[in-house]
Formats: structure tokens, C-alpha cells, sequence
């Protein structure tokens, strides 16, 4: 067949197919080897850095926990923050109204540990949300120009938590995020749970990399104290309930005073999630809370979303084309783009998992990709429909 038959065979709006499914295959390769893989890239090159602070270089940090009813979870997790190699350090514990014996956990670590800080909240306050009240409460009490914020469901994985937040922040560096791993028990949704967070660390950490840092999250992140006053504490975040540290940080991060932190001794691991249940509840506060989120970031990520999911139906649609028309070219042609982003997306995907210790993904990951912003649909519909209640 000579080339002008070849070009004749394909009806014009087989060529629009052709041409935008190309267009997305490019975009979606912007996406996976400019933007996603920065964090594994970035973790990478830590991992390379020594650097040794002399331990009267070292700043004074203070780590805020707000427990509400986690008298287990302090149990559990709280000895890993008090074990913390750092000279120059307060912990400081805001027992959040709780009803439980979180009190008493608190006043037994606190006989054996000076260091550690307990306030509360009295039971019955009528704040609109506690916890940003707890919060306000803890970062008042702190001694410290640097706040590191934890949660009571989660540890660090190192002895050197803190001293690894020291050595990030330079005299330029007002916010550092950090990376979350989940301790998922066993449960039919793991693999997805485990994708889900994995995905959602790439995404945030990914635009802080690249100078476009829109969010955070409390089990793991530090800012200067300095911050919280000047931008006038949480009022701007009073009228959300849940999601204040996401859009907190969203109001002081800048592409100047942001960076990510991801080397393995700066890593924390959650015990939040024992199934979809939990997961679901967690992610549902998260979603909610975009709509309050400043900058392009956040539409940015919603536009890979799009997409993708339109590169996979032009895929499908070329695959029918090819099957109805019986042209093996644009098979080819489509199985070939499909299979050469499935690639880098797995090798992407699973250098990240690295990080967050999510597992690999490989038959699995086209799933995934595909169900994920369907689930996240879901949970915010559930959401939106629980408030009309």
C-alpha cells in the first residue's frame, strides 16, 4: 500500500482520534517525568547529604500533639517522640476535651519525661472546632521558634526525627513538609488504601517541589512560630471543620520559604487506618477541603485527572476503530503510546512506593489509576450528602 492509499484509508475523524490521543499521551508523560517523579528524585539525592550540625547550631523545636480519646494510641506511639535524639527540645500535648483516660496516659509519661508540656481543653467547650482551639492552645504554649506537628496515631520511624527537621531548616525556610507511610492492617481495600496515600504524597510533595507547594498534612510538618500570629492563627480556617492544617499551610507556603523533607529518618508512619472505614473518613475531610485551597495547585492536578481518563478513552475508541476497520496501524499505533506511558508510569509509581513503603504495582496499577478519582467522587458525594442531613 503506497502512502497516499495509506493516507486516504483514514477518514478525517479518525485522524482528530489519532492526533488527541497523541496530545494526552504527551501531556501525561509531562505529568509522570517532569512532575512525579521529583519526589523520588529529591529523596534520592538526600539520601546522598551528610550534613553534620554541631550541636550548639541546633534550634530550639517544639512538637505539638492534640489528642482527643487516644489514650491507646499515646500508649502506643507517644515513647517514640520522647525517645527522640535532640538536645534542645519540648513536647508539648494538648489533651483535646477527652472523655477517655487520655489524661491520666499523659500525667504518667509526663512524671518521667520533663520535657513534655500537658495542657488541655476543658470538656464541654463550645468551640466551633476543638481542634483548632487545641492547636492554638499548644503553639501559645510553645517556647520554640520551630513547631513540628505530629498526631497520636502516629511515630516516626527514627530516633532522628527531629534532628532531621533541624538540619532543613535554613535561615531562609519558614515550612517543611514531610512524608507519611500507612500501617494498614489486613483488609480487602489495602492494596488500594496504600495506593491512594502513596498517590496523594506524590501529588502534594510534587508541587512543593516544584515551587508550588499548596498543602500538608499534620502527622507530619513544621513551620516557624512566627507564621501562625502574623497570618492572624486559624481564623481564616474557623468556618471548616475539618482539613486546617492542609489549608493553613496552603495560606503560608511559598515557592521562597517551602521545602519537602524525605529522607528515611524523616519519615512517620500512621496508625490510623484498619480499613476502608477509616480511610474513607480521612480522605472525605481532605476532599472537602480543595475547594478551599489558594493558587492553581490544586487545578494543576485536577487537569491530570482529566487526562488521563481521556487517554483512556481515546484508547478505547482507536482500539474499536481498528477492530471495526480492520487496520492494524492504528492497533499498533494505539497499543504502543498505551504501553510506552503504562511504562513510565510503573516505573514512576514504584520508585515513589520506595518512600511510602506502599508495596508494588504492577497488573494492578491500571486499576487503580482508573478507580481512584471514582472512589474520591464517591466519598465526597457520601460526605456532601452526610452535612445535608
Amino acid at each position: 500500500m503506497n502512502t497516499t492509499a495509506f493516507i486516504d484509508r483514514i477518514s478525517t475523524l479518525e485522524w482528530v482520534v489519532i492526533g488527541l490521543y497523541l496530545i494526552f499521551f504527551i501531556v501525561q508523560l509531562i505529568y509522570y517525568l517532569y512532575l512525579f517523579r521529583k519526589p523520588y528524585q529529591h529523596a534520592k539525592k538526600n539520601a546522598t547529604v551528610n550534613d553534620i550540625i554541631d550541636e550548639k547550631e541546633l534550634p530550639g523545636i517544639s512538637i505539638i500533639i492534640t489528642a482527643k480519646n487516644e489514650a491507646e494510641n499515646l500508649r502506643r506511639n507517644l515513647p517514640f517522640i520522647l525517645s527522640q535524639d535532640y538536645p534542645n527540645l519540648q513536647i508539648i500535648a494538648v489533651d483535646n476535651a477527652s472523655t477517655d483516660s487520655t489524661a491520666d496516659v499523659l500525667d504518667d509519661f509526663r512524671s518521667s519525661h520533663p520535657n513534655l508540656y500537658v495542657t488541655f481543653i476543658p470538656i464541654g467547650s463550645h468551640a466551633m472546632n476543638n481542634k483548632k482551639l487545641a492547636l492554638t492552645v499548644g503553639i501559645k504554649a510553645a517556647k520554640h521558634d520551630i513547631l513540628l506537628f505530629t498526631e497520636p496515631d502516629t511515630k516516626p520511624l527514627s530516633n532522628k526525627w527531629v534532628y532531621e527537621y533541624a538540619k532543613t531548616f535554613k535561615k531562609e525556610i519558614d515550612v517543611v513538609l514531610g512524608c507519611c507511610q500507612l500501617e494498614v492492617k489486613k483488609s480487602y481495600f489495602k492494596k488500594y488504601i496504600l495506593f491512594d496515600n502513596l498517590f496523594s504524597g506524590i501529588k502534594y510533595t510534587s508541587m512543593a517541589l516544584a515551587k508550588k507547594p499548596f498543602m500538608g498534612i499534620g502527622r507530619n510538618m513544621a513551620f516557624r512560630k512566627n507564621l501562625f500570629f502574623d497570618n492572624n492563627g486559624l481564623s481564616s480556617v474557623l468556618n471548616m471543620k475539618d482539613g486546617e492544617d492542609n489549608v493553613f499551610i496552603n495560606r503560608i507556603a511559598t515557592k521562597k520559604n517551602t521545602v519537602v523533607i524525605s529522607t528515611p529518618e524523616s519519615i512517620v508512619i500512621s496508625n490510623a487506618v484498619d480499613g476502608i472505614s477509616n480511610w474513607r473518613n480521612i480522605k472525605s475531610r481532605y476532599l472537602t477541603t480543595r475547594r478551599y485551597y489558594a493558587g492553581n495547585s490544586a487545578r494543576i492536578l485536577s487537569f491530570e485527572v482529566f487526562s488521563r481518563y481521556v487517554f483512556y478513552i481515546l484508547f478505547a475508541v482507536l482500539c474499536a476503530i481498528a477492530v471495526i476497520s480492520s487496520f492494524k496501524f492504528i492497533a499498533f499505533y494505539a497499543v504502543l503510546l498505551f504501553l510506552v506511558r503504562y511504562a513510565i508510569q510503573l516505573l514512576v509509581i514504584n520508585k515513589n512506593s520506595k518512600i511510602y513503603n506502599a508495596g508494588s504495582f504492577y497488573l494492578s496499577l491500571s486499576l487503580m489509576d482508573l478507580v481512584t478519582p471514582i472512589i474520591d467522587h464517591l466519598f465526597l458525594k457520601r460526605e456532601k450528602n452526610n452535612k445535608k442531613r
